[in-house]
Order: C-alpha cells, then sequence, then structure tokens
C-alpha cells in the first residue's frame, strides 16, 4: 500500500510504502558473531569504520532492515560484538529465505560509504563456524569497473547458537500460577478513617484510594489464579487486644491463614481492619517483603511466581532493609509492585524501582529488575472516571509482570510445560 505524505502547505513530502506479511509461529532466536578481514580502505585519513545491515528478503523479491550492527572504528579487519535476532525477523521461519548483508563504512554526516555486499541464509548461518560461512564481500559497480577485481574483503561467521524463545502465555497455558499477595499501609500518616481527609476513608458512595488500586490491579490478577485465595496482609499498625504495633499482621485477624476469597474478600477484609486497628507507623516494608519472599523460596520450580502488591502513602522507614529484602527477593520467583497514594514525595520508591540503576545492598546487586513504582495521582482521570483511572493504573502497573516472569524462568533454566488445554484441531466441513 502506498500513500501520499502531507502535512506542509506547497511542498512534496514524498510517499510511504507499507508492506505486509504474516508472522511464522517460529519463536526461536538466533545469537551469532561476525568478522571481516580485508576489507576496502575508504577513509582518506585513515582505514575504514565498518558495520554491517542485515536485509529480510520479502515475498515480493524486495528487503527489509532487520539489523545493524555497530560500528567499529578505523580497521580493516573488524570484529564485531555479538547480536540476538528472532529467527521470525531474519527469514520469517523460511529457513531457505535470502538473507542479504550490506557492509558499510560509516561517516558521520549520514553518507556512509558501500564496501560492498552478499548473500547468505538462515540455513547457511546454521551450519555455524565452517568454510560455508566464509563470505565474499563483493562492489558490483567495483567489480565492472576493474577487471582484476577478486572482491572487497571477506567476512566470516565466528559463532552461531539458537535457543528457543518462550512467552509468557506458554508458561500460564503450562499451568504456572501467579500467587497474588496484598500488603496495605495502616500508619498515622494516611490520616483519620472516619474523616473525608483520610486517604482511608470509607466513603459509602465511592472507592477510596487504596480500595481503587487494589481493585485494579488485584481484578486483573486473580485471572492468573486458580484458587482466587488472597494472602493480604497490613502494617504500621496498633492491633487490639494490647495495642502492640505489628509491620505484617493478616487483614482477616486470623494469623494461621491469612487468605481472602476473591478481591472482593481483600476489600471486606481491609475495610473490616479498619473499623479495628488504630494507624500508627512506621513504615516498615521489608517484613512483609521477606514474608512473601520465604513463600516464594519454596516454590522455584516454575509451577507458581508471586506478586506482591504494596499499597502506601509515605516514605519507608526501613530502606536499608527493604533494599536487602529485595535483592534477595531477585533470585526467587517474585515480582513486587508499589502503587504510591496520596500528594506525599516518594523520591526513595523510585530507587527501588530498578529501571535505570540496579537495586544494591551490601555490595550485592539485584539479580533482576523486580520492583514496578507507580503514584496513583499520575492515573486519575481528570473527569472523575474511577473506572478510567482504574484501567490506567492497572496496565502500567502489570506492564514488567511478563517480563520478569520471564527473566526468572530463564535465569532458572525452567521452560514451560506442556499446555494444559491444548487448543482443539478446528473441524472443517465442506459441502459439495
Amino acid at each position: 500500500m502506498e500513500r501520499v505524505l502531507s502535512g506542509i502547505p506547497g511542498k512534496k513530502c514524498g510517499n510511504i510504502i507499507f508492506t505486509a506479511e504474516e508472522l511464522s509461529n517460529c519463536r526461536d532466536i538466533a545469537t551469532m558473531q561476525l568478522c571481516a578481514n580485508k576489507l576496502d580502505k575508504k577513509d582518506f585519513f585513515g582505514k575504514s569504520d565498518p558495520f554491517l545491515v542485515f536485509y529480510r528478503s520479502n515475498e515480493d523479491g524486495t528487503f527489509t532492515i532487520c539489523h545493524k550492527t555497530e560500528v567499529v572504528k578505523n580497521t580493516l579487519n573488524p570484529v564485531w560484538q555479538s547480536f540476538t535476532i528472532p529467527v521470525r525477523a531474519l527469514c520469517n521461519g523460511d529457513y531457505d529465505r535470502t538473507v542479504k548483508v550490506d557492509v558499510y563504512d560509516w561517516d558521520r554526516d549520514g553518507s556512509h560509504d558501500f564496501i560492498g555486499e552478499f548473500t547468505t541464509s538462515y540455513r547457511e548461518l546454521s551450519r555455524g563456524q565452517s568454510q560455508f560461512n566464509v563470505y565474499e564481500v563483493l562492489n558490483p559497480k567495483k567489480k565492472g569497473r576493474k577487471k582484476k577485481y577478486v572482491n572487497s574483503g571477506t567476512v566470516t561467521l565466528l559463532s552461531f547458537k539458537v535457543e528457543s524463545e518462550y512467552t509468557f502465555v506458554d508458561f500460564i497455558r503450562g499451568g504456572t500460577q501467579l500467587n497474588f499477595t496484598v500488603a496495605i499501609d495502616f500508619t498515622a500518616s494516611n490520616g483519620n478513617p472516619s474523616q473525608p481527609t483520610s486517604l482511608h476513608y470509607m466513603n459509602p458512595y465511592q472507592l477510596n484510594m487504596y480500595a481503587m488500586a487494589l481493585k485494579a490491579v488485584g481484578e486483573i490478577v486473580q485471572d492468573y489464579d486458580s484458587d482466587k485465595l488472597f494472602p493480604a496482609y497490613g502494617f504500621g499498625a496498633k492491633l487490639p487486644p494490647d495495642g502492640k504495633i505489628s509491620h505484617v499482621f493478616p487483614l482477616n485477624s486470623d494469623c494461621e491463614n491469612a487468605n481472602c476469597v476473591g478481591i472482593e474478600g481483600v476489600l471486606e477484609a481491609y475495610y473490616d481492619c479498619l473499623r479495628k486497628v488504630q494507624l500508627y507507623g512506621p513504615t516498615n516494608f521489608a517484613p512483609v517483603i521477606n514474608q512473601v519472599a520465604q513463600c516464594a523460596g519454596e516454590v522455584t520450580d516454575g509451577s507458581q511466581y508471586f506478586v506482591l502488591l504494596i499499597i502506601t502513602d509515605g516514605v519507608i522507614s526501613d530502606m536499608e532493609q527493604t533494599r536487602e529484602a529485595v535483592v534477595t527477593a531477585a533470585s526467587l520467583p517474585m515480582s513486587i509492585i508499589i502503587v504510591g497514594v496520596g500528594p506525599a514525595e516518594f523520591d526513595a520508591m523510585e530507587e527501588l524501582d530498578g529501571d535505570e540503576v540496579r537495586v544494591s545492598s551490601r555490595g550485592r546487586f539485584a539479580e533482576r529488575d523486580i520492583v514496578q513504582f507507580v503514584p496513583f495521582r499520575d492515573y486519575i482521570d481528570r473527569s472523575g472516571n474511577q473506572v478510567l483511572s482504574m484501567a490506567r493504573l492497572a496496565k502500567d502497573v502489570l506492564a514488567e509482570i511478563p517480563d520478569q516472569l520471564l527473566s526468572f524462568m530463564k535465569s532458572s533454566s525452567i521452560e514451560p510445560r506442556p499446555s494444559l488445554n491444548p487448543s482443539p484441531t478446528p473441524q472443517i466441513n465442506v459441502h459439495l
């Protein structure tokens, strides 16, 4: 499909061309490394700055870029870093389809000089390092001009490895269960639950922020948990009858079994708990993280994955212990979602969310990034639509869970079990 680009009055902006092809079901990913030898010298004051561009051939004979290597500066004998590419992107599962590779000399202004090209296929590459995978780099224009032209250098495949890439759905189909645990902040900074200014205010007409966050995330996660039994805890309150402070207490007051039935059961236990306990402090995360980590440490075979949702209004009081708890939990089948409610500054939470810098404690770095933090205020719909606010929140806080689950499975060399409910073969009735 071809369409004219427009938008700048009186100026032709060119055309954009869309080509589409149905993706194959190939799940393999290939990792390879290449080097080159005696490439043509292209730079007047130096040698060359070579890089490779890989193209997949399309069904209509055209080519689509599927990978570019990094540039190796000032050499005619570069060794490029190994790279990983889905086999689908390289050849769409057709092992004999042509893969074209162009060799360029990088130029700062973007007018990269063409050194030459060669063609191969996934099947050839999969033979690995051998005489079959040493390619002559040919420049057709140079070949046409020079009678004694041989080539513009050679490219050699140094290594080639194929692995299967599993998806989140593969593990769910194979029976992996998500165990969802809730931890709610009952510290005094939330305000008196009987006052409308409190973040825990029990408004008979609408959910407070704690209930909204719990319902938004829980109603999606519960579909991946077959027994619908959710452990639910509170922290930072004084408990009856003796007013003892607790940093991990069951919302249902049952110390033997903290499970609540369904998200509605968790909400019910939360509201009931608000009537009984005295909001206090401090805001300690480590006890509840360690509690869930202990459960996760008992089931590391891939059959279960634990998701801890912490809903809080304030600054963490036990940051050092929390960092240590997160580093320990990162080696277990576990993810932590932190939803910040209210107007507080949540700088410490950003530190736990290891997107920029991996969490560390006493010189140990977390094996995986397992914490996702979001401030609820960023998701509140301006028109006051609670359903929309909850949907936006759930989308973002759950976005990283699939990749976090996969990173644990991969680091533990766990493969998905065969599908529990294989799709039935569709019956096709043909009437002649």
